[in-house]
């Protein structure tokens, strides 16, 4: 942050170096590392998706749906879309965790995780930065 008077003389300018990121929807600040922020509400459309995903799966293992196409059809939504919702049973448990404690990333949003992601956890972890850091023994 910065401080300077204007060429008139009479007001003060104030430059604070920012960033602007898209987060469901919204556009949030995103102030310079060692500056805080208020804390901005919290974003449930990914919750919420996870959820849904999560209720598709059941009805599906459950046999009440013998597809996802009996599901899309019942849901009277695209097969597609069920397809890639479903795919978010297979995030890493601490990937779902931390979107359920809005402890996630600001770059795993609803448009990210609608593109195709690895299978495997750790590739997922290190795909949006959340990879574990070795155990080092003293």
């Amino acid at each position: 942050m910065k401080a300077e008077l204007s060429k008139d003389g009479n007001t003060i300018v104030v430059t604070i170096p920012m960033n602007f990121r898209r987060r469901g929807g919204r556009t949030t600040i995103v102030a310079p590392e060692g500056m805080e922020m208020p804390k901005t509400p919290r974003d449930d459309s990914l919750v919420k998706l996870l959820v849904k995903a999560h209720r598709w799966l059941r009805l599906i293992e459950s046999g009440n749906f013998a597809s996802i196409k009996d599901l899309a059809e019942h849901e009277r939504i695209d097969g597609s879309y069920v397809a890639r919702v479903l795919r978010l049973t297979l995030l890493a448990p601490d990937i779902k965790e931390a979107i359920l404690d809005d402890k996630h990333p600001d770059m795993l949003t609803v448009r990210e995780l609608a593109k195709p992601f690895p299978v495997l956890w750790e590739e997922q972890r290190v795909m949006w930065g959340m990879a574990s850091v070795p155990f080092q023994d003293v």
